[in-house]
């Protein structure tokens, strides 16, 4: 609708549901949302949930309503005498045509003034780069000594303590008494860091309190208690209010956690998972030192059937030398026995070819005899050969090695022993010598 054709038109006369429902229009499309002061009188809630109020000053007043979907927000219960501030739209009530606010939002009165004193600091100390994540230094992991700075008598004191018992009750904890609420506080929390820091009794400062309203945490967003933290050599973890508070020192923190317990839990690792830990690392350790000693015993099996016992292997060349011998006699037989039938074929064509049979005969005579030397002598080069063998066998054989002084160490159950790691201390051993053998016990080990 346009309002002011509306209204351009003479002598008309208006409707009063028109009228209220025409300045509803021009009231809601010419004044923006809003925030006004005032003290709430005339409170009515409603079986609806809806709030019906008036916001009053010394000189006028103002009917607001506050609609349930709206007021379920409200961190706390409101009453008559109030001083709150309320952002809201101006509309007509067109039933009635009351002129009426129409509340979004509700705080405590003087809210306005400390939210924009907070963002105006925050943006201060950003722009200087006291946020930023470069300059945030990492907890310790176990840290020798924790510092708490709080009020002895502020229930956040209790909760960080039963933490810090549960889950690492040998680290000791150094209180830095201090009020966190009230006038002067902030001067008292800042000159606790620095108290911390010149005495250096800890590793790790937690700086914490409860929960509460802007104005109860505002000692934690004042400047001189954000350049304090800033300035600590000591790493700090706030850990102020709930988890949906933040304060200026959350931000110039190294850590912000979201309560005091979960600033305790940040501060301190966890006795029982860290014996967890270690347990499961034990029993890798085990595992691993099992299955290691099962794959070397199996090593240590497979070549201990490769191992030939010296007695075996001087009984293979032994049987190895009579092989040979047997196969240089027969040899020799057939060689000789081959010899023979040769002498016999010569002889007899000798006799068949030759009319000259004494010469023939005195020629075999010489055959026969240079036939017999050949043999002698070639029986001997071969009898040489093998004793020459024998002699090469026996000196490579244990007992001219334990002659040279050398002894052969055996175990109990009888298997060389060739590595002092074999044996273990007190147990049972067999030397032979050249002559002889003992018997000994292990002493030492080297």
């Amino acid at each position: 609708m346009n309002l002011n054709l509306f209204f351009e038109e003479k002598n008309r006369v208006f409707r009063i549901a028109e009228l209220n429902f025409a300045i509803k229009q021009l009231l809601e499309s010419n004044v923006p949302l809003l925030w006004v002061r005032g003290e709430i009188s005339n409170l009515v809630k409603a079986a609806s949930g809806h709030f019906y109020f008036s916001l009053k000053d010394d000189q006028a007043q103002v009917r607001c309503v506050m609609f349930r979907h709206k007021n379920q927000l409200l961190k706390e219960a409101i009453a008559n005498g109030q001083q709150v501030e309320v952002l809201a739209v101006a509309t007509l009530y067109e039933q009635r045509g009351d002129f009426q606010l129409t509340v979004e939002q509700m705080r405590p009165a003087g809210l306005g003034i400390l939210y924009e004193r907070f963002e105006r600091l925050k943006q201060l100390l950003q722009g200087e780069g006291l946020f930023a994540a470069e300059r945030k230094r990492a907890l310790p992991a176990f840290p020798k000594s924790i510092g708490i700075i709080t009020s002895p008598q502020a229930a956040a004191l209790r909760d960080v303590l039963t933490t810090l018992k549960l889950r690492m009750p040998s680290v000791p904890v150094v209180l830095y008494s201090t009020p966190v609420q009230g006038t002067g506080s902030a001067e008292k929390i800042a000159q606790a860091i620095q108290t911390a820091n010149r005495r250096k009794e800890c590793d790790v400062l937690i700086v914490c309190r409860g929960g509460g309203s802007i104005e109860d945490l505002w000692a934690f967003n004042e400047e001189i208690v954000a350049r304090a933290i800033a300035a600590s050599d000591i790493p700090i973890v706030s850990g102020v209010g709930h988890e949906t508070d933040f304060t200026i020192a959350d931000f110039v923190a190294d850590e912000r956690a979201p309560t005091p317990t979960a600033a305790a839990q940040r501060v301190a690792p966890d006795r029982q998972a860290l014996l967890r830990g270690l347990q499961d690392q034990a029993l890798h350790l085990q595992r691993a030192q099992r299955n290691r000693l099962q794959n070397a015993m199996q090593a240590m099996d497979y070549l201990q059937r490769r191992l030939i016992h010296p007695s075996q292997q001087l009984q293979r060349q032994a049987q190895r030398l009579d092989q040979l011998q047997l196969r240089m006699q027969r040899a020799s037989a057939y060689r000789k026995q081959h010899w023979h039938w040769q002498w016999q074929t010569l002889a007899q064509r000798l006799r068949a070819a030759s009319s000259d049979f004494a010469r023939l005969n005195e020629r075999q005579a010489n055959l026969a005899q240079r036939l017999v030397s050949s043999m002698r002598v070639g029986q001997a080069q071969r009898l040489a050969r093998v004793d020459n063998a024998a002699q090469h066998l026996i000196l490579l054989g244990p007992t001219k090695v334990l002659a040279r002084g050398y002894s052969m160490v055996q175990d109990a159950s009888g298997a060389v022993v060739s590595d002092a790691r074999q044996l273990t201390i007190g147990a049972e051993l067999r030397i032979t010598f050249a002559k002889g053998w003992v018997r000994g016990e292990v002493k030492e080990r080297g």
